[in-house]
């Protein structure tokens, strides 16, 4: 039987659920350069190549003209975390299985950046990604919603939580603008971007986000997220 989400209907103008952790749970982002490298590879792929700043991360890793794409006019990025030892992309494509072409780049780049760095051979990623099709209006909000409070469970105080970097939350609540985030699409169901802490859960998106229960969340999402 194949795994959760491995089976794939991509459909032209989808949204989808990416995501994946490290082989046997490992670690993926050692340090704040490896999590910077794979930002620095979402812009790359994110942008047209003449609007990328060709100074990666690592000195190292040197950005080719060959590497040239037009997937920047076919992938939106709606919101993203890193974390320790997985990553969740919320990607919307309009060309159909572009996202297929856009996965296998990310990743086969960042493995060989992590592997010549930390001195490994060999796979990084616990198999395939799976991408999980959204096709109704509330399972994007509370992916949304899901994605952006994986990294709660990292911090005691609440500031630190929304200052995180390497997530999109931080897009979300306007504190940055990141040119290949694109929030409008989740925060046009909201009336605001912060502020009513407990009151309506619709009445800002921050609100929404931080009356999170995980319990509340895995019975909405079910087969839709990492287990």
């Amino acid at each position: 039987m194949p795994c959760k989400n491995t089976i794939r209907n991509y459909v032209e103008g989808g949204i989808y659920h990416v995501y994946n952790r490290g082989v046997e749970k490992r670690q993926i982002f050692m340090d704040d350069q490896d999590y910077r490298m794979f930002l620095y590879l979402l812009k790359r792929y994110l942008l047209p190549f003449e609007q990328i700043d060709k100074v990666a991360p690592c000195p190292w890793y040197k950005v080719r003209p060959c590497w040239k794409s037009n997937l920047y006019r076919e992938i939106q990025l709606l919101c993203y975390c890193l974390m320790p030892n997985h990553f969740h992309l919320l990607l919307k494509q309009s060309v159909e299985r572009s996202i297929i072409e856009f996965i296998r780049r990310l990743t086969n780049s960042y493995i060989k950046y992590f592997n010549e760095k930390h001195k490994r051979v060999g796979t990084l990623f616990q198999g395939r990604y799976k991408a999980a099709l959204v096709n109704k209006e509330s399972y994007l909000l509370h992916l949304s919603r899901y994605i952006h409070a994986n990294p709660r469970e990292l911090f005691k105080n609440i500031d630190d939580f929304r200052r995180y970097s390497y997530s999109s939350y931080l897009d979300y609540l306007g504190g940055r603008h990141t040119q290949w985030v694109h929030p409008e699409e989740i925060l046009n169901y909201f009336e605001k971007q912060k502020g009513d802490l407990g009151g309506d859960e619709f009445s800002s998106y921050q609100n929404f986000v931080e009356t999170y229960s995980e319990d509340e969340e895995h019975k909405v999402l079910k087969n839709l997220i990492l287990e």
